[in-house]
């Protein structure tokens, strides 16, 4: 025969299972209607990318230079850089005060096969800014001539070195991008032997 106490610790549990069952039940039925005290949530995450000062040519398949212009000193051959694109889209406190950037250009020999080379200083170049700069602050570099100058009265050193095509002096004074061209003139000469030439043209930008 049980005990008094020993049957209320049984009654006791045997509420505590009726309790839990219920609760349980309340829960499955809750969650499988619908719901009037149900919160919706949602969110909005930005894009905290940082922003970045890069540069882009336009898609090409080389420039061709056409012979144009050549006379009795010098064989003239002319073309057209493709369009060169610096964008910048860092906020004002990622750009470092008092920094500025600038794309520079330098080719390579032109060779060809069985053929003496034509150095980089006979390629010169007279760059043209194609986005306006209301304040002034982008600017194209000054024309390079050929070292067999060619009326232009650009600095008659070609791109042998690194010479200016584009540049600023206030990093993020303007909103930008800038676009910026060149014309290419390539003066040899008049000896220069008959070939297919190539050569390389690389554009670096730098920040300080």
């Amino acid at each position: 025969m049980m005990s008094s106490r020993t049957t209320q610790r049984i009654a006791a549990a045997a509420a505590g299972m009726a309790v839990a069952a219920t609760v349980g039940g309340l829960a499955t039925t809750a969650m499988a209607a619908d719901d009037p005290t149900g919160v919706d949530l949602s969110v909005t995450i930005e894009d905290n990318t940082p922003g970045a000062l890069s540069m882009s040519v336009a898609p090409n398949d080389g420039v061709v230079l056409a012979e144009e212009g050549s006379d009795a000193e010098a064989r003239q051959f002319l073309g057209t850089l493709p369009t060169v694109t610096v964008a910048d889209t860092r906020d004002a406190g990622e750009i470092p005060e008092g920094a500025y950037w600038a794309v520079v250009g330098q080719a390579s020999e032109f060779t060809a096969e069985g053929r003496a080379p034509i150095g980089p200083e006979y390629l010169g170049w007279a760059p043209r800014l194609l986005t306006p700069s209301p304040s002034g602050d982008v600017a194209a570099g000054e024309p390079v001539s050929s070292v067999l100058p060619d009326g232009s009265g650009g600095a008659a050193v070609g791109l042998e070195g690194q010479e200016l095509l584009l540049s600023t002096w206030a990093s993020g004074a303007e909103a930008g991008p800038w676009d910026v061209t060149a014309d290419l003139t390539l003066r040899t000469p008049a000896t220069v032997a008959p070939g297919d030439y190539t050569s390389v043209l690389t554009l670096s930008l730098f920040e300080g």
